[in-house]
């Protein structure tokens, strides 16, 4: 099987739909001044390929006004950071996981419904063998 190959369509595609899930076919061949059949074409290659992992919504923070925000940085030991990765992947409330070099080996972007959801995380996470230390920071506003 060939790699599909992204261009600049799908980029622009890609960004639509970042700022409207919800678009409709005809509104995303509209704005892209493509055909609807050349945008359906390229989303179902998109979401085959992996490109695009799934749809989902933004709620705006005053809806979620219990909901606690965060980053957390993450230290592993030794040659564990798969291990420690594939672990975390199983925690809900981690919504992205990212590797990264300098003091921290991993970042990780939490949403919790409450305080007491959020402190479970922090436990779970915690918890997990090979992480040597973790920092966590809410985040309080975003502009």
């Amino acid at each position: 099987m060939t790699p599909y190959i992204y261009d600049s369509l799908d980029n622009a595609l890609i960004a639509e739909l970042r700022k409207d899930g919800r678009a409709s076919i005809s509104a995303l061949a509209s704005s892209l001044n493509v055909s609807r059949g050349t945008v359906q074409n390229r989303l179902d290659r998109l979401v085959s390929s992996g490109a695009i992992l799934g749809f989902t919504i933004r709620v705006h923070e005053h809806i979620e006004t219990e909901a606690v925000r965060a980053i957390m940085m993450v230290e592993v030991i030794g040659k564990s950071t798969s291990q420690v990765i594939k672990t975390m992947r199983g925690i809900p409330e981690l919504t992205k996981l990212h590797t990264t070099n300098g003091a921290w080996d991993l970042v990780a972007e939490i949403q919790a419904a409450n305080l007491s959801e959020f402190d479970g995380v922090l436990r779970q996470v915690r918890e997990i063998d090979g992480i040597l230390n973790s920092e966590t920071s809410i985040l309080l506003s975003s502009t």
